[in-house]
């Protein structure tokens, strides 16, 4: 008789069954492609740019290049790039005054959502989602992250930034055109807080960075999805999800604020390219997307920014709801093994 393999993540306390007795195929997952949001009319699509409150950030296109700009009151831009609008029903919404700012706990019990929650839409195109817009067009996404990044985590009760992307109504797309959104909240969340202090931690007693130790072991392993200049690509050790992947810069930076332009623009093709890859695999899968990284100084030392890429291929039940353990049915080594044959090609 042999044994399933029970693996810990790599940082947080939590534990995977990865089951290789009843392995499948990543084939075996592949359903109808992802049901998209429908809608009578879509906010997000150009010349409805009413439907939506003033944009904060505008990319323009102009005879020069891009002109960045944003809208105020009833005026909204006919012709962009990218839009990025507050939400329409926020989880979180900026302070109406500044004691409102100084008080978020009001006690151990309740507090003020105070934040922001924003959608960027990220491009005039209904149908143009990141493994087939244009490349140029999806370095444009990438700005319009850093852009917000700098000009939300600059506010005092900012804490944490949550850049993330939902794709197919299972995986909590409300609207069907592209685009992300941004969340930011006045404390840090448990999964980013876990990670940062077991960074920490590992920095104390090792004297390095985990994630820059974990990207040069996990490229010499049967994980390893792809690497080019400036990116490794991997199944993670403990994948919870079947096909999840990681996307790793190699260059120890704390967040995507610490990047070159070449950086930028090789983030873009790497995305592009194993997004592209796992809708091949899967038929274009419902996923999401989060980039994990810091806002705080402190942190610049031992932590690492990334991108987790979380394919909806499997339904959580009462095992794992009841115990936060987690059953995988498609093993790393297998994802990455498929991933990496459909890039190749």
């Amino acid at each position: 008789m042999t044994y399933n393999e029970l693996r810990k993540d790599y940082l947080l306390n939590r534990w995977v069954v990865s089951a290789t007795e009843r392995a499948r195929r990543p084939n075996d997952f592949v359903k109808p492609k992802t049901v998209q949001a429908k809608a009578d009319t879509c906010p997000l699509c150009p010349g409805n740019e009413h439907m939506t409150p003033p944009a904060v950030l505008t990319y323009l296109r102009t005879e020069r290049g891009t002109r960045k700009d944003r809208e105020e009151g009833n005026f909204r831009f006919k012709t962009w790039l990218v839009r990025t609008v507050p939400n329409m029903f926020p989880a979180f919404t900026p302070p109406k005054n500044p004691s409102d700012a100084q008080n978020i706990m009001q006690n151990e019990n309740f507090g003020k959502a105070i934040g922001h929650h924003e959608v960027l839409i990220e491009t005039p195109n209904h149908n143009d989602h990141p493994p087939d817009t244009p490349l140029p067009q999806l370095i444009n996404v990438i700005d319009a992250y850093k852009d917000r990044l700098i000009e939300i985590s600059s506010k005092p009760y900012v804490k944490y930034v949550q850049i993330f992307r939902n794709h197919g109504v299972e995986a909590g797309a409300s609207l069907s055109h592209p685009h992300s959104q941004i969340i930011a909240v006045p404390f840090l969340p448990t999964i980013p807080g876990e990670e940062m202090a077991a960074s920490k931690t590992y920095f104390d007693h090792h004297g390095s960075c985990i994630f820059c130790d974990i990207t040069n072991k996990e490229k010499q392993t049967e994980r390893h999805i792809l690497e080019n200049d400036y990116f490794e690509v991997f199944a993670p050790y403990a994948s919870v999800h079947p096909v999840e992947f990681w996307i790793v810069p190699k260059h120890h930076a704390t967040n995507i604020l610490d990047h070159s332009l070449d950086e930028t623009h090789s983030f873009a093709q790497t995305l592009q390219t194993t997004l592209k890859a796992l809708k091949v695999l899967v038929n274009d899968p419902p996923y999401n997307f989060g980039i994990h990284q810091a806002i705080n100084e402190d942190s610049r030392g031992w932590y690492h920014w990334h991108v987790e890429v979380y394919p909806h291929l499997a339904i959580w039940a009462g095992f794992e709801k009841s115990t936060g353990m987690y059953i995988n049915t498609i093993t790393p080594e297998t994802a990455a093994q498929e991933l990496r044959k459909i890039i190749q090609t």
